[in-house]
């Protein structure tokens, strides 16, 4: 099974984004040196707190600064981008890096209302995914002279095109265009059971995939001790909270008790959207993660984790990494 990075480019409490950019590089070339088949990072607005606003400049960067890794977005929001210039910066993206580039497509802003129609694409296109994913799609598919309208880069580049999600509906999409599928459970997994089956039994293969690929997202939070890994993922879970309740800012520091900083109903509530994770120990952490593989039996295995101490944040991915190897 192959297992793969999810990064959100963090900005800690106490740090600025120039070092949540250099702490990103250093984490995906120890990713690369790890064994991690990709590096993703996901596309967000005005959040203090995420420095991958503009992903795919983050990814080219990324990708000159490693050599095999594949890197790409998990994801590009459809609806805040045309089309066109997605496939022109992944065209381009691809004709720097070769064969290394992913695309994945959400179909949410990945941001708030007003910062929506700050990026100038209104709120009415999401009724349009399918068929921006589409044209998308041709784009960067085999380059025809008689086609008025071309990708220059792009044509030609076949970049992979995922589709990203949490709901039924971008399993069915993806069925139904035969693309991989990757579902955000690290933060959304309550459809996460039916959405997987709806995918795996609609699939239509297609030029771009003979079978379902299906990936799944998780949470890691690895440390040397269960109470340590516990206390790295009050950091996620205060942060989580703070996005709930329209007050996201820097990454929070961790705290030994986190039922003293969030309300019950609002804990809960975190705990239950973070509920695909593994925190611990080593040990710990292997048995959560083979629970997890083994129950939806995914393709691929894309982890992430919202730590405050760079450090702590690739002990945690090595940790990951040396388990997903053996598993």
């Amino acid at each position: 099974m192959l297992f793969s990075l999810l990064d959100l480019a963090p900005v800690p409490e106490g740090s600025y984004i120039p070092q949540a950019l250099k702490n990103s590089t250093e984490l995906a070339q120890k990713a690369e040196s790890w064994g991690f088949h990709r590096y993703w990072l996901a596309e967000h607005h005005n959040m203090p707190g995420i420095a991958s606003a503009a992903t795919a400049v983050l990814i080219g960067h990324i990708a000159s600064q490693t050599q095999r890794i594949r890197v790409g977005a998990g994801g590009i929001m459809l609806p805040n981008h045309a089309p066109y210039m997605i496939a022109e910066s992944f065209g381009t993206l691809a004709a720097l890096h070769g064969d290394r580039i992913d695309l994945g497509l959400g179909r949410a802003p990945g941001t708030d209302m007003l910062t929506a129609r700050a990026l100038r694409r209104g709120m009415g296109h999401g009724d349009n995914f399918p068929q921006d994913v589409v044209e998308l799609m041709e784009f960067l598919g085999p380059d025809d002279p008689e086609q008025k309208v071309r990708a220059f880069p792009g044509q030609g580049t076949q970049v992979p095109v995922w589709i990203l999600g949490s709901s039924l509906y971008g399993a069915q999409l993806a069925a139904q265009l035969g693309l991989p599928y990757a579902f955000a459970s690290h933060f959304a997994p309550q459809a996460l059971d039916e959405a997987l089956s709806l995918y795996r039994r609609s699939f239509q293969p297609s030029v771009h995939l003979e079978k379902p690929h299906a990936m799944i997202a998780a949470n890691v939070f690895a440390a040397d001790s269960d109470a340590e890994g516990t206390r790295l993922r009050t950091t996620m879970q205060q942060a989580f909270a703070r996005l709930r309740l329209g007050k996201p800012g820097k990454l929070p520091a961790p705290v030994d008790d986190i039922a003293a900083h969030l309300e019950p109903h609002v804990l809960a509530g975190v705990n239950e959207a973070l509920q695909v994770s593994a925190t611990g120990s080593p040990d710990t952490v292997q048995a959560a993660l083979s629970n997890i593989i083994e129950r939806y039996q995914p393709d691929e295995l894309i982890i992430t984790g919202q730590i405050h101490d760079h450090q702590a944040r690739l002990k945690s991915f090595e940790i990951a990494a040396e388990i997903l190897k053996a598993a």
